[in-house]
């Protein structure tokens, strides 16, 4: 079993960059794959992000070119580069592990306004 906590998130202007952190307690990290996911006030949450234990990834089109997914597996924590944000990109990001059970972080905002 894994706990999830996000963080990273804040207000940026159009144009700015913002790095997003989920780090991980628990067992077996490395296994699991961790995703990047947002919600925007009246969307469905949609996968912006994936990297599996292998280190293959995985993005929505949208932010192909902007948005990059690490991982540290030594540290428990995987990472969202967010560059060139938009007004779009506002949204609570949660981060999420899977390896057949799922779980999931709090969520932290990202709000990209002038």
């Amino acid at each position: 079993q894994l706990q999830l906590v996000e963080s990273g998130g804040g207000l940026v202007q159009p144009g700015g960059s913002l790095r997003l952190s989920c780090t991980a307690s628990g067992i077996g990290f490395y296994l699991y794959t961790m995703g990047w996911y947002r919600q925007a006030p009246g969307n469905e949450r949609e996968m912006v992000a994936q990297i599996g234990h292998g280190g293959n990834t995985k993005y929505l089109d949208s932010v192909k070119g902007r948005f990059t997914i690490s991982r540290d597996n030594a540290k428990n924590t995987a990472y969202l580069q967010m560059n060139s944000l938009k007004p779009d990109d506002t949204a609570v990001y949660y981060c999420k592990a899977s390896w057949g059970d799922e779980y999931w972080g709090q969520g932290t905002q990202v709000t990209v306004s002038s």
